[in-house]
């Protein structure tokens, strides 16, 4: 996910946690409000996130076991820190909270207020803070797991030891259930043949099968537990009707695509192995299910595969049958904006499928933007972009492709007359754009979260995320006219001086870990920038995490999009089969070029620890 600025260097000194505020309040307590004196005696777990973007998904997921086994001595709190204008919405979290299936208080954050008190920088951020109420380490980015569970573990025994830790129930309380047929619904598909609609119901992990009438449920698919057998799913959401009469089912939580038979009822796992994909781990191709996969968001098939929006490592995939096996083919990991050949272009979370023409047709939801994949007469692949602006640039602004801004769209639909419907899901709108023309006008408003749109004979039934429902429109003649709105993300730039910056990603492998080199270098480094402009030298991959960046004449603002990762493992001699693990995050950093601006850079992976002398990454 993206960062608003560069972060210093981690300090040691030992810093007493600031206070949590947020106009917003609380969430999961029953009404009660929390300060951090009501918390003391307990180890506290900060969770910055917004939930927008899918790596802050992949940690709060990767921390349900962390919460379970210590629940009677670490209090997560979720601090709930918005990137798009909806996600400020108190009724948008307290959905999110639902949604995701958060088990533990959130402090909604509207105005950032607590982000800026710790300094963070990045979404996700995991701040650890003792029972005597300071901070024992800050870690940004995926992969930190397992680290905290070590702290954790010695911030137990020492505390116990000293009389200052404080066993007992934590302050969540659990909202009350409400009753709906749907539950936060992502994708839907019509069954042939019968006409009725197949749905992805994500927050209860389950398919439903709804009559024509898109009301009616005739058929409920998986037990409705988190789970990967042939009777569960995970937050299932992508569709896609596979040419043998089965449906693909993008299985996101559980990192898999499963096939399901209309006709049997028959559940089976055709790609991925239950697990999420990590740079230096895992393959980009091979045997289906033996290669994970990272959060599929959507499937749609084209060119005679299933291709995969991979919403978590901001790739498209495909899933070959003839050949049972699966393939990256657009992206390079990293997170942006950037045409060209699928090897080199960037995404950012692709959530949504289409095909329309001789093209495959993207939903880019952290770009809000409409991206495409054709193929060239050589074969290969080449990524452009219809609509958007980047990662920070969003609104409802309608006219020329050039000038229209969308907000975080996650699906996109073909029309009968070539153009595209898009699910413009933080507007709460259906949007279309018209190749032909290269116009963007509104279909519809007053919808809540649409994730997703079908055709229906003269009809498109829209997913409408947020009320829990299919909505049945007639498509318009006329467009809907909207008032334009435009936004970018604030965040302060750092003045860079021109010419030659460096750039530094600090990672320290947490204790007991070094850094893996079983199968060669344990660090990455990928830089790009908007516009690409303005990097003359320094952009693209490399394995060393400092590198020159050499800014051109003439470009005075921009944003340099970095993305990090080092493997480690545990370092130690009595350990047959050490446990290996992955840190990862991606920062935008907007920067202004300006004589006197700092010549370096530094960014920071993972902070250090209470064995470190209780320094936190600040």
């Amino acid at each position: 996910m993206n960062n608003p600025t560069s972060a210093p260097a981690p300090g040691r000194a030992r810093l007493r946690a600031p206070e949590l505020t947020g106009k917003g309040g609380w969430l999961n307590t029953g009404g009660a409000s929390y300060t951090l004196a009501d918390l003391r005696g307990r180890i506290v777990v900060l969770d910055f996130w917004t939930f927008c973007c899918v790596n802050c998904l992949h940690a709060m997921d990767a921390l349900r076991e962390l919460e379970e086994k210590h629940r009677d001595t670490v209090v997560v709190v979720g601090v709930h820190s918005p990137k798009f204008v909806h996600e400020a919405e108190h009724a948008a979290v307290v959905d999110a909270v639902e949604r995701y299936e958060v088990r533990h208080p959130v402090l909604d954050d509207p105005e950032l207020a607590t982000w800026k008190q710790y300094a963070v920088h990045a979404w996700p951020t995991l701040v650890v803070i003792d029972p005597e109420g300071y901070i024992v380490a800050q870690h940004a980015g995926e992969g930190h797991t397992h680290a905290i569970e070590r702290l954790v573990t010695e911030l137990e025994a020492e505390h116990e030891a000293k009389g200052t830790l404080r066993r007992g129930d934590g302050p969540y309380v659990e909202p009350e259930p409400v009753a709906t047929d749907l539950r936060f619904p992502g994708k839907a598909v019509v069954l042939p043949g019968s006409g009725t609609f197949l749905v992805s119901d994500t927050t209860r992990h389950q398919l439903v099968e709804l009559a024509a009438d898109g009301e009616t449920v005739l058929r409920r698919v998986g037990s409705g537990e988190r789970g990967f057998g042939p009777d569960s799913f995970r937050e299932p959401q992508g569709l896609a009707l596979l040419p043998d009469g089965t449906v693909a089912v993008a299985d996101t939580v559980n990192h898999a695509l499963r096939s399901y038979d209309p006709a049997t009822g028959e559940v089976a796992t055709i790609a991925g192995t239950g697990k999420q994909w990590w740079w230096h781990e895992s393959p980009t191709s091979g045997p289906a299910t033996e290669v994970p996969l990272s959060s599929p968001w959507d499937v749609a098939w084209w060119q005679d595969r299933l291709w995969i929006a991979m919403a978590g490592v901001h790739q498209l995939w495909t899933y070959d049958p003839a050949k049972d096996t699966v393939e990256a083919v657009a992206g390079t990991t990293g997170e942006g904006l950037v045409d060209g050949p699928a090897d080199e272009a960037l995404f950012a979370q692709p959530s949504g499928l289409a095909v329309a023409g001789d093209r495959l047709w993207v939903a880019d939801s952290e770009n809000s933007a409409l991206r495409y994949v054709e193929r060239a007469e050589d074969g290969s692949y080449r990524v452009g972009t219809a609509v958007g602006l980047g990662l920070f640039d969003f609104g409802h602004r309608d006219g020329p492709a050039a000038q229209a801004l969308l907000q975080h769209p996650l699906g996109v639909t073909a029309l009968p007359d070539g153009s595209l419907a898009l699910s413009d899901t933080y507007n709460h709108a259906l949007r279309r754009y018209d190749p032909a023309t290269g116009e963007v006008s509104t279909l519809a408003t007053d919808l809540r979260e649409p994730s997703d749109a079908v055709l229906a004979g003269d009809d498109i039934v829209v997913v409408e995320s947020g009320r829990h429902r299919l909505t049945r429109l007639r498509l318009p003649e006329e467009a809907v006219r909207v008032e334009s709105v435009a936004h970018r993300t604030q965040r302060r730039a750092t003045d860079v001086a021109p010419g030659t910056v460096r750039l530094d990603v600090v990672f320290t492998a947490p204790t007991g870990q070094k850094l893996d080199t079983r199968y060669g270098p344990s660090t990455r480094l990928l830089v790009s920038s908007t516009p690409p402009e303005l990097l003359a030298e320094g952009e693209g991959a490399g394995t060393d995490l400092t590198r020159d960046l050499v800014l051109a004449e003439g470009i005075a603002e921009g944003v340099l999009h970095v993305s990090a990762m080092a493997a480690s493992c545990d370092d130690a001699p009595d350990i047959a089969y050490p446990a290996c693990h992955v840190h990862q995050q991606d920062w935008g950093v907007p920067v202004r070029v300006v004589r006197g601006g700092t010549g370096r850079l530094g960014l920071v992976l993972a902070g250090l620890d209470s064995t470190d002398g209780g320094g936190a990454a600040r």
